[in-house]
């Protein structure tokens, strides 16, 4: 079986105080301890900022042959409001309006084709050494299943210019039962792979429902945590609304579902995105993230190194 377990940072928060032994510091060392546990990862980082060539070379030295990335589409390049600022200095000139908070607004088709292909060049040093897997397109909440949606998905399909787009429905119009094979037949018609998410068991609009399947030979799982009680909570961080640790029965509910995926896929990905902390029995925090990873692996049977 070739499943791939790792988690949707290696450097949020929670990994970085609790997981990492106390001696590894610095940037290169964690990246590197990371690889030593789990052979993929997302890169989050660059969908607050267009990446930098010169970190993806980094990325891809500090990490083993075979290990992938999935780097994170930028803000922009999924419909979210980006502020000015976020912007590289020689691509703000191009912004026409901003809103009263300093956001983007309205941005040209033409910005966003330069912000895409920006995007593709500072992640080339990844794709070079062989280690880039897709670019998460992971849609706002406020995206519903409709034609404007579907011509703007084919035409990102087009400015990603055949790298592996991933894309993450946030609301649920799009895995509605009447209008779900529609939307499966339209990624695979733009070569796009369908994003599965394991969230909290919701009927609310913005969490998407269940739905194990695949539109590409990826099959590719986003587990977010089931906290239902901070998901929708007001004033509430992402750290609070991914706040969830698995209990080993949860995740054995996966085992089958991803057994027969990768019978038929070319390659699976689990990648965790619970990043809150909880605390064992003798009250040490610990980030949930990794060791449910591990404990994915170990019910899969995934070893690496």
């Amino acid at each position: 079986m070739s499943i791939r377990i790792g988690t949707c940072s290696w450097a949020d928060e929670s990994l970085s105080k609790l997981w990492y032994p106390p001696g590894v510091k610095s940037a290169e060392d964690r990246l590197r301890h990371y690889a030593q546990h789990f052979d993929t990862v997302e890169v989050n980082s660059s969908y607050y900022a267009l990446p930098a060539a010169s970190m993806a070379t980094a990325w891809a030295d500090r990490t083993p042959a075979g290990f992938l990335f999935h780097v994170k589409a930028f803000g922009m390049m999924t419909r979210h409001p980006v502020k000015v600022e976020q912007l590289p200095p020689d691509m703000r000139s191009a912004v026409e309006e901003v809103d009263a908070r300093g956001r983007i607004e309205r941005p040209s088709r033409e910005l966003r084709a330069a912000v895409f292909a920006r995007f593709l060049r500072e992640i080339d040093p990844i794709r070079a050494a062989g280690k880039l897997g897709g670019i998460l397109m992971q849609l706002p909440p406020y995206i519903v299943h409709g034609q404007k949606a579907y011509e703007y998905l084919e035409w990102a399909a087009e400015q990603l210019a055949g790298e592996q787009m991933l894309v993450e429905f946030r609301h649920r119009s799009w895995l509605e039962d009447d209008v779900r094979d529609d939307v499966m037949d339209f990624l695979r018609h733009i070569g796009a792979t369908y994003v599965m998410v394991d969230a909290p068991r919701s009927g609310a609009a913005n969490v998407a429902p269940t739905v194990v399947g695949r539109t590409s030979e990826t099959a590719y799982l986003r587990l977010h945590g089931r906290n239902q009680a901070t998901w929708n909570k007001r004033g509430g961080s992402a750290a609070e609304r991914f706040d969830y640790l698995y209990s080993t029965q949860e995740l054995a509910e996966w085992v089958e579902p991803l057994r027969e995926l990768a019978a038929a896929a070319e390659q699976v990905f689990v990648m965790f995105n619970n990043n809150g902390r909880s605390t064992d029995a003798a009250g040490a925090p610990f980030a949930q993230a990794p060791i449910n990873a591990a404990m994915m692996q170990e019910l899969i049977g995934v070893h690496v190194g």
